[in-house]
Formats: structure tokens, C-alpha cells, sequence
């Protein structure tokens, strides 16, 4: 057995129709590893709503080169960006714990082009953004906190979502 490197993997590059649409995440680290996880799952776009969006130094450290690789824009409003998908046929999915979210195993898709909302490290989905989507799905939880970085519950999202999208 040979371990194997970013270099000599045999994966194949797919490109799926998802948007990642992240509503305030403001964290360089946070920002960074999104790139990163993005390009793992073959994410077509990320679009970061809010100001203060951080492209310096500490975001490109930890995205190691995704950030050049992975289309993104910047909008500042989210109701705007999350209007303008849903008019275009994106199913909006809200990855955000509320009264009416089930869990991401529960995820049905209504069709093949998703938008997947994910919010500030501190507050979450923002209301209005919530608004604006099909559902909220949530990561069940088993310890003492509610939830996780916003990262790693992306990641498992995205996981869950592709799993689906390679099946149909």
C-alpha cells in the first residue's frame, strides 16, 4: 500500500450545481477553509453576502490556492442574492437549527440546482435569509453544544447533498 498525495489521486473533478451562499461569515480562517471545502465537493460558486468580507493574507493561508480556483462574488445584501436564485430555480436550503428544521439526513432535493445558505459564526441564518428558503435542515447533535464551526457543518452538508446529487 502507497499513500497517496493531492498530486498522484485519481479522483475525478466534477462540478455540481450548488451555490454556497454565506450570509456574514466574516472569520479569515472561516472564509479560507470554505474555499477549500468547496472546491473537495465540487461547489460551482460561493457567493458571501454581508461587508467586511475578509480576501487578505490569513483568508488565502488556509485556503491554499482554492480561493483562485473557486468562482465567488461579494454581494451585500442577501435578500437580493437569495431573490435572485430563487428566480433562477435554485431550491434555497438553510443549514441553521430552528423550530421547522429536520435533520440533514431528511434532505430532499426538488431538483438538481441548490443553493445552500449558511450563516455567521456567531448568530447563524439571519431571519431574513431565512425567510427566503424552501427549508431549514439541521446536524443532529449529541454532546452538550447546539452547534458546530460553520465549516465543519457545511462540509457534512455538502457531503449529504452530493451523495444525493451523484444518485440521481
Amino acid at each position: 500500500m502507497k499513500q497517496l498525495t493531492h498530486y498522484n489521486t485519481t479522483f475525478k473533478k466534477r462540478t455540481f450545481p450548488i451555490i454556497l451562499v454565506c450570509d456574514n461569515i466574516t472569520n479569515a480562517p472561516n472564509v479560507g477553509s470554505l474555499f477549500r471545502t468547496a472546491d473537495a465537493f465540487g461547489v460551482e460558486k460561493i457567493i458571501f453576502c454581508g461587508s467586511d468580507i475578509p480576501t487578505g493574507r490569513k483568508m488565502t493561508k488556509t485556503a491554499r490556492s482554492t480561493e483562485k480556483v473557486v468562482p465567488f462574488s461579494i454581494s451585500e445584501s442577501v435578500s437580493q442574492t437569495l431573490n435572485l436564485l430563487k428566480q433562477e430555480g435554485y431550491q434555497l436550503i438553510a443549514l441553521e437549527i430552528t423550530s421547522a428544521s429536520q435533520p440533514i439526513q431528511n434532505l430532499k432535493l426538488d431538483n438538481k440546482k441548490i443553493a445552500l445558505v449558511i450563516g455567521d459564526e456567531n448568530f447563524g441564518v439571519s431571519k431574513p435569509a431565512l425567510n427566503y428558503c424552501n427549508a431549514q435542515y439541521h446536524i443532529n447533535m449529541f454532546g452538550q453544544n447546539s452547534s458546530m464551526n460553520v465549516v465543519q457543518a457545511t462540509s457534512i452538508a455538502l457531503y449529504e447533498i452530493t451523495q444525493q446529487l451523484l444518485k440521481t
